[in-house]
């Protein structure tokens, strides 16, 4: 077996700058991102209220219709 070849101290700091630099970069990417998809997560939440509110709506108008239908239907 061949023993493991020395890595240079210039090697090893580049890789350690590098990944503190990620790790900066990633919070500070992360401290931006964050408040977007929040408001995002709102505006989603919002949407889906007044979708279900329509949905409600429409599927009562739906039974109403149906009742009448079947009113009109018995009454000869």
């Amino acid at each position: 077996m061949v023993p493991p070849v020395a890595v240079s101290p210039l090697i090893k700091t580049a890789r350690y700058s590098a990944l503190i630099a990620g790790i900066i970069y990633g919070k500070r990417r992360y401290d931006q991102l964050k408040p977007i998809a929040a408001e995002e997560r709102r505006v989603e939440e919002e949407e889906k209220k007044v979708r279900e509110e329509q949905e409600r709506i429409a599927k009562a108008i739906a039974e109403a219709s149906e009742e009448s239908i079947l009113n009109l239907m018995k009454m000869p």
